[in-house]
């Protein structure tokens, strides 16, 4: 299973980014390979319209089966995201990535 994090870091002690689209970092974890990997998404920070859309799409790039996030993402990303028949996951936002990794693996996570 694939798994990609929104986070302000590029490793498992970073902080998960509550927003979505605007994330810092995609925290990207295989578990097959037990490698984690991430995209710099910073880029999107000065973009005044569309972060959540071309966020969604660099989610997708990866080929993940699970989102985890710290809020619902907004309608258009919600959209692109949902027609990939993505899990996501929010309620992260105060965690650090191991910590929402492991939320996630006990079922502790919301489900959207």
């Amino acid at each position: 299973m694939k798994i990609v994090l929104t986070a302000k870091g590029t490793n498992w002690e970073s902080q998960i980014d509550p927003r979505f689209g605007r994330a810092e970092y995609l925290l990207i974890f295989d578990e097959e390979s037990n490698e984690l990997s991430h995209f710099d998404n910073s880029a999107i920070a000065n973009e005044q319209h569309g972060a959540g859309p071309y966020t969604a799409q660099k989610v997708l790039e990866q080929n993940p089966d699970v989102l985890i996030t710290g809020n619902t993402p907004g309608n258009n990303a919600l959209q692109v995201l949902k027609k990939a028949k993505l899990d996501i996951y929010i309620g992260a936002g105060d965690m650090k990535a191991k910590d929402a990794y492991n939320e996630f693996k006990n079922n502790k996570l919301e489900k959207i």
